[in-house]
């Protein structure tokens, strides 16, 4: 425990990937089995550990310190385990153990009833120092928030294996935790594992931003181009009968989308764009916030698959046929990926699979008015392919552009405030903002947004300070800071796209909000009012 408690404060402590890659490859390397694969586990979210919820653990400690006192330092910290962890009072006549390991710990939460849970919870809380009953606490609440992705945990299994990425995530849906036959590969000990997998993910190829400088030293005629949509990039899998949906990060969501999965009557993997259809029957996609009521659910009602029918817009053809008697595609450029799509689509469920459109450009200034004037508001921008392109996960530079729509911009004024996690938790850095409901002196703040951004130390520290200068209300660990029209913050908040929403007050719901600008500069009288808003919905 005490190597994966330094490991978790280094990495919270640490802000450069590359540094977090030393850090995690430095570990795998030093760490025995098991102990190694479950802190993968942990760190990839693949560990399961469910005898012991946030409730219990509140439980816990309120038979060990004052409520009041908890409530306070709780709102202080701002992470639930970290509290825990520096509030804990050890009990009387009980030593320290100095040589638990991970996997002993995980093991024995893994094979503890939930009955038992508290008194083995109790027991290790006791045993560990401050730093490992951080580390503990984590592991239970399932969310380490150390700034530390599945996708940045296997990129640090490939540079300490020496071996590629896109290895790491092909084989990474058939392995359980704690990995012994992946670390053993990579330790040069073992032969490759074998891809147990029967519908196996494949990793993504992804576009790098296009602006207008490098749009200069491009050539129209070496690029295919088709509309960048707003869904979340799929891969649909089937082989032998197996039928598998996965996001781009390859994580599994079949069971989100049976809909998508009983349309699945190919063998192969397409790549493509998830997307929800109008319930009413308009051609077009709905919007990502009719998406959102699908996205994340374990289960789906017959209701939801009424309202929100699924589909996959199709960009690419990987795999034709199952591994065994099929075609990999990858290799080909995307001009021959492109025709056996067009022939392959012909075989699949038009209700589920539809074709992304190629458009027809000469040069880049038409290519331009497209990407200004797109005919859906669905539409994020372009994507831009070479036709003599591989398919090569990762995001290489060169063969892939995404040319996006400029942000939409606002100011807003912020109302509500909270301390962040982590290296933030010191800081208030989550910020609620708001526009008036009209231009007159009567008008009232409407809550339109949540987002956070990346301030530098000093502007966060200025945010801080105006915060705890201009609070006049606490909810828990939320502060309301004073905002009229002759005193508050202004903030300039950027989004991608504006959809309607019964579930805030102000009726709207913003795509990919974030704080672009503190306008310290700027009256709160002179930030937007909702009817600015409203003329930016897609179907205004």
């Amino acid at each position: 425990m005490k190597a994966f408690a330094a490991l978790l404060d280094r990495l919270v402590l640490t802000p450069r990937r590359n540094e977090k890659l030393l850090l995690l490859t430095e570990y795998f390397r030093a760490q025995p089995d098991p102990d190694r694969g479950y802190a993968l586990a942990a760190l990839a979210g693949t560990l399961e550990l469910n005898s012991v919820k946030p409730a219990l653990l509140r439980a816990l400690t309120m038979t060990r310190v004052d409520s009041e006192l908890f409530a306070y330092s709780y709102d202080y910290v701002g992470d639930l385990a970290e509290t825990i962890s520096l509030i804990w009072p050890a009990a009387d006549n009980v030593q320290p153990v100095n040589d638990l390991s991970l996997g002993t710990v995980i093991t024995t939460l893994q094979q503890t009833s939930r009955n038992a849970a508290p008194q083995l919870v109790e027991t290790l809380l006791d045993a560990l120092d401050v730093s490992e009953r951080y580390a503990l606490l984590k592991l239970v609440t399932g969310g380490l928030r150390i700034g530390v992705s599945a996708r940045l945990a296997k990129q640090a299994l490939a540079d300490f294996g020496q071996v590629e990425l896109s290895e790491i995530e092909e084989l990474w849906h058939g392995l359980t935790p704690p990995y012994l036959s992946l670390f053993s590969w990579l330790d040069g000990s073992s032969s490759k594992p074998d891809n147990d997998n029967p519908a196996p993910f494949r990793p993504v190829m992804l576009a790098t931003p296009l602006d207008e400088v490098e749009t200069e030293k491009l050539t129209p005629e070496d690029f295919a181009a088709e509309w960048k949509w707003d869904g979340i990039r799929v891969q649909a899998v089937s082989e032998n009968g197996v039928k598998k949906l996965y996001s781009r990060s390859g994580d599994d969501i079949t069971h989100a989308f049976p809909d998508i999965v009983s349309a699945i009557r190919f063998e192969g993997a397409i790549d493509g764009e998830l997307l929800i259809r109008h319930a009413d029957g308009k051609t077009e996609p709905a919007s990502f916030n009719a998406l959102q009521q699908r996205l994340n659910r374990k289960t789906v009602t017959a209701r939801q698959l009424q309202d929100y029918p699924a589909f996959i817009r199709v960009y690419d053809l990987l795999h034709r046929g199952n591994r065994l008697t099929g075609s990999d595609l990858r290799n080909l450029p995307f001009a021959q990926r492109r025709q056996h799509l067009e022939d392959f689509i012909k075989e699949l469920d038009p209700s589920y699979f539809d074709l992304s459109p190629l458009l027809s450009f000469r040069t880049f200034a038409e290519l331009r008015h497209l990407r200004n004037h797109p005919p859906h508001a669905v539409i994020e921008g372009l994507m831009l392919k070479r036709t003599d392109s591989v398919y090569s996960a990762g995001r290489p530079k060169g063969p892939w552009y995404k040319w996006k729509r400029d942000p939409y911009i606002i100011d807003a004024v912020l109302i509500y405030a909270q301390r962040g996690h982590g290296k933030r938790s010191s800081y208030y850095s989550d910020f609620t903002f708001a526009v008036w409901s009209d231009a007159s002196e009567q008008a009232q703040l409407l809550p339109v947004g949540k987002a956070y951004s990346g301030f530098s130390d000093e502007e966060m520290k200025q945010l801080d300070r105006f915060v705890r200068e201009n609070t006049i209300q606490r909810f828990g660990p939320v502060r309301a800071v004073r905002a009229d029209r002759q005193h508050g913050l202004v903030v300039e908040v950027a989004f991608e796209g504006l959809n309607r929403s019964t579930r805030h007050k102000s009726g709207l719901a913003m795509r990919f909000p974030r704080i672009s600008r503190l306008r310290w500069d700027k009256p709160p009288a002179e930030a937007d009012i909702i009817q600015n808003l409203m003329q930016l919905l897609p179907d205004n």
